[in-house]
């Protein structure tokens, strides 16, 4: 499909067969292991676990992540069909290499996420999941007109334009992603079972100088555009409960990819990409099994098409 990239389908080829040579674990994150991979081809060189962090810098890393985060893989190909080009290559594997744990070879199907070796983190420990700490009432100030970036200094966000935002808020709604803008789900009544209930995230809500953004990130190489990470969002959260704080704030959307929800090939166009992940394709039984799962995101295109035009939105 012509919305992948040389660069896509490399690093695609890459995390789809390229062999596992070693192995470290992301601290913090319990279920997540980085892994180096091997091309077919290339030569073999020094495994050892203290080349790991070099071989990394030159991209040939990738994290494997929990089988319930699969919808990752459908996120990165929802980012390329609309053009949005701002999410990290996927793919869905079967692992069988002895230097994994049992569980990451039990024959469960996981994501792999191209690792960007340039992600800029925070030093801070307790917000090092952000290249820039961003409240959510300074982002809302963002987003007005006037203010056509975020005039802080040097930090890394003071260079993200508006139309990034525009990019996330259109791709979040329609994977309902919330940990980004509204970790603490002040846009829906969430379930007592929810993460924001149980962290008692929620009861911060009704102070929004409190609230914060998360896994707001760009890469050192390419500061002035936003990368999209643990897209896997809510597949099946009830058209009822859809996040409409997700969108608040933004007055225009990316013109290209309005005009690929306008279309109404939304979801053969999806098919289409996700064809090229023959294991993820094939375990959910092609495009039949896949059909739901797109009529989901094509509703809630419509529902945001609706919104646009009923907000007078530009594109």
């Amino acid at each position: 499909p012509p919305w992948f990239s040389g660069d896509d389908l490399q690093k695609m080829q890459l995390l789809a067969s390229g062999q596992v040579v070693s192995k470290t674990r992301i601290p913090a994150h319990g279920q997540v292991l980085r892994v180096e991979l091997r091309a077919m081809g290339d030569v073999e060189g020094d495994t050892s676990p203290a080349s790991l962090e070099g071989d990394c810098c030159d991209g040939r890393c990738g994290l494997i992540k929990r089988p319930e985060d699969l919808y990752e893989v459908l996120a990165f190909h929802l980012d390329r069909v609309l053009g949005l080009n701002r999410s990290l290559p996927a793919m869905a594997r079967r692992f069988t290499s002895q230097l994994l744990p049992y569980r990451y070879t039990d024959g469960s199907l996981r994501p792999i996420i191209w690792w960007a070796p340039d992600l800029w983190h925070l030093e801070d420990a307790n917000n090092d999941q952000n290249s820039c700490a961003l409240r959510w009432l300074q982002y809302q100030e963002m987003l007005h007109p006037h203010r056509s970036t975020l005039g802080a200094g040097n930090g890394p966000c003071s260079s993200i334009p508006r139309g990034e935002w525009s990019r996330l808020a259109l791709f979040d709604f329609l994977l309902q992603v919330h940990d980004r803008l509204d970790r603490y789900c002040c846009g829906f009544q969430p379930d007592p079972s929810e993460p924001c209930v149980e962290e008692r995230l929620h009861e911060k809500c009704r102070n929004p100088a409190e609230l914060v953004l998360v896994h707001i990130l760009v890469r050192k190489s390419s500061p002035s555009r936003l990368v999209f990470i643990d897209n896997a969002g809510r597949p099946l959260h009830p058209e009822e409960k859809l996040n409409f704080r997700l969108l608040q704030g933004i007055d225009s959307y990316p013109a290209a990819a309005v005009a690929t929800l306008r279309s109404g090939r939304l979801q053969s166009l999806l098919l289409e990409s996700l064809r090229v992940d023959q294991e993820l394709w094939e375990s959910q039984g092609g495009a039949k099994g896949l059909r739901p799962l797109l009529q989901t995101i094509d509703r809630r295109a419509h529902i945001l098409l609706r919104y646009i035009q009923e907000h007078n939105l530009t594109v």
